[in-house]
């Protein structure tokens, strides 16, 4: 191996976090529910971007502790709750959402995260259309 290679290697396993671009991103999330009259679009901030990660076809020549396969996923986040209006009063009217304080890359926690990256769902409203500012 040439010592080019080997310090690449090196820079990249040491360095590799630095280089990721994970942040709050803004998103909005529509929300329905069938006995409400209107779909509330609640704006808030999800984490979203790219974190470095190390390709296993070399699992063999490299310890454990370097492979690893990294998600953009939640440090800090805080729960909010909003009201959707038009609700009958035997509806429960609240929705609650989290809210991105700050994110890293690290393994990806199913307690809070969806770790299957599935076809995106269509995130649109069949009702009339109340914003939500928070």
């Amino acid at each position: 191996m040439s010592p080019f290679f080997v310090m690449s290697l090196l820079f990249g396993l040491i360095f590799g976090q630095t280089a990721s671009l994970c942040a709050p991103s803004e998103y909005t999330i529509h929300v329905e529910k069938r006995e409400c009259a209107y779909c509330l679009a609640i704006n808030t901030t999800i984490c979203a971007g790219f974190c470095m990660t190390r390709d296993s076809n070399g699992k063999k020549l490299l310890l454990k502790s370097a492979l690893s396969q990294n998600v953009c996923t939640y440090k800090e986040m805080q729960y909010r709750t909003a009201l959707i209006p038009g609700c009958p009063h035997h509806t429960i009217p609240y929705y609650s959402y989290p809210v991105a304080v700050s994110c890293k890359c690290g393994k990806c926690n199913t307690d809070y995260s969806d770790c299957v990256r599935e076809r995106v769902r269509t995130n649109y409203c069949t009702k009339p259309q109340k914003l939500c500012n928070l």
